[in-house]
This record gives C-alpha cells, structure tokens and sequence, in this order.
C-alpha cells in the first residue's frame, strides 16, 4: 500500500542515512521502525484487569467504574490554571514554597 508521510527534515535525513549505513531502502527502515513501535502495543499484558482494559490499539486504559463521574474539558481546563498559578508562584516567589 502506498501512502505520503510527511516528516520533519531532520528525521527524514536520519532515515535516510541510517537506510544508506544499513545498505538497505528508507522504505525498509520506516516498515522496521513502524514493526518496533506496534510490536510492544500487541504483547500488552494487563496488570490489573479490574482496574485497567486493553483497548483497541492495544494500550492498556482506565475501566470505566461504576457511578464515576465522566471528566470534562472545563474539570481538564480547571485543574491546569490552578497548576499553572502555583507554578507562576513558585517563579515569582522562589523562596515562598
């Protein structure tokens, strides 16, 4: 199957000399390397089926836990300001801790 990849310049170049050090294709390399990274997702052994699920792609992932409340955006958006302001205190007032 053909497709069209586009990548930073630096890594295209990478590729491309590790393919001309190995004496083999950039094509040859890309398939290897896509192997290496889906290999793992396959072979996932879950270490606590009560907790977690393998999901589609085959990372492990939260179960969804009877009457747990569904995060949203705004929870998303509420936690990080707070995060943010205690990390704006901390440069501003290095030592208040």
């Amino acid at each position: 199957m053909k497709t069209t990849l586009e990548l930073p310049d630096d890594l295209f170049h990478e590729a491309k000399a590790a393919a001309l050090q190995r004496r083999t294709t950039f094509r040859a390399v890309v398939e290897s390397a896509l192997r290496r990274e889906l290999a793992p997702a396959r072979q996932t052994d879950n270490p606590d089926p009560e907790k977690f699920e393998i999901g589609p792609f085959g990372i492990l992932r939260l179960k969804k836990q009877p009457g747990a409340k569904p995060v949203t955006l705004e929870m998303i958006r509420a936690i990080q300001e707070e995060l943010d302001e205690e990390e704006y205190q901390r440069a501003v007032n290095p030592l208040v801790r």
